[in-house]
């Protein structure tokens, strides 16, 4: 981590919370009151062309304050808690030597906790080459297997059993697709951990007192998504002829319930307009679950700041936490 810059008592700060609790209008004004830079922890905005069903920022947002890791992948290729890890570390240097305090916002939590804790970053997966190493096993035996791998990673094969087919698998694979043993990227990702510096990031936790005040915003803002043309962008990505629904892209919450009853209306002859009563109420019911998995998530991190985004005055209470926060004067 950088040095500090004049004035900020804070490497960065993270505004965190459920999907729908208005994460992006109390960071705009943060934005409005602080020289902040936003840098998004969420796994929807990264991808181009997914912009209504990920309520991403619209343009005149994000013409208000600079903001980052948004619009950076296609929707054909992941991005991993890893790559964000690394990524966002990087980002905060940099906005950190213009003078301006990093401010991380969104409720992807793996990526948060990546961040926090540090994670391997192990080449991704490579499926043709362990189709190979399967096949090479039902000739030689996973034992044969293993015994390969004690050749090439020692560390590795002496702590899996002779028929441990799915961990020999992927320490081979690693082997092969990367040159390096499995056990040393797991050294040299933990040498990396031990020396970061401990990142003084405080966390801010919009999280609703009520329930049902949460469940209300989810639906009303999946039928702004609808009246505004989410169907259509949804028909569009399919009409690439490259995308899947079983990509981490169309996996997004939305995405895959309107691919879905996509793929139920045209075996049946039924018009796209036809499935939107039955999408609203599946997408609706999978924004709770992900609302549910976030604030379990947020219960897990106990150095929170708590702001209940249900109370009259959460937007004055947001400002007020800042402004303990950090050492820069308003």
């Amino acid at each position: 981590m950088s040095e500090l810059a004049p004035g900020w008592s804070v490497d960065a700060m993270a505004l965190v919370g459920p999907t729908a609790s208005g994460k992006t209008a109390a960071a705009l004004a943060i934005a409005q009151r602080w020289p902040v830079e936003i840098i998004s922890i969420d796994s929807a905005l990264v991808y181009r062309g997914m912009d209504i069903g990920t309520a991403k920022p619209s343009a005149d947002e994000l013409a208000q304050v600079r903001h980052h890791l948004i619009d950076i992948r296609d929707p054909l290729h992941a991005y991993s808690a890893a790559e964000f890890a690394r990524d966002a570390t990087a980002l905060m240097a940099e906005v950190r030597t213009r003078g301006k305090l990093p401010l991380l916002v969104g409720g992807t939590m793996l990526y948060l906790k990546a961040l926090r804790d540090g994670i391997d970053d192990l080449p991704t997966a490579h499926p043709a080459l362990r189709a190979e190493i399967e096949q090479q096993a039902m000739t030689l035996g996973w034992p044969a297997m293993h015994a390969e791998l004690a050749k090439v990673d020692a560390v590795t094969a002496a702590r899996l059993a002779p028929n441990d087919s799915q961990r020999i698998s992927r320490a081979l694979e690693v082997w092969r697709v990367s040159g390096k043993a499995l056990s040393q990227w797991f050294a040299e990702n933990q040498a990396s951990r031990d020396a970061q510096t401990t990142l003084n990031m405080p966390l801010l936790s919009l999280e609703p007192l009520d329930r049902a005040w949460l469940h209300a915003r989810i639906a009303q803002r999946f039928e702004l998504m609808l009246a505004g043309g989410f169907l259509a962008e949804v028909q569009a990505l399919r009409a690439r002829g490259d995308l899947h629904i079983d990509l981490p892209s169309m996996r997004c919450v939305g995405y895959r319930q309107a691919w879905a009853l996509l793929d139920l209306a045209h075996a049946s002859g039924a018009t796209a307009e036809s499935i939107l009563p039955q999408l609203h109420e599946l997408g609706v019911a999978a924004t709770r679950q992900l609302a549910k998995r976030q604030l379990t998530w947020l219960r897990g991190m106990d150095d929170r700041l708590v702001v209940p985004c249900d109370a009259p005055d959460a937007l004055a209470q947001t400002l007020a936490a800042v402004q303990r926060f950090t050492a820069k004067a308003l």
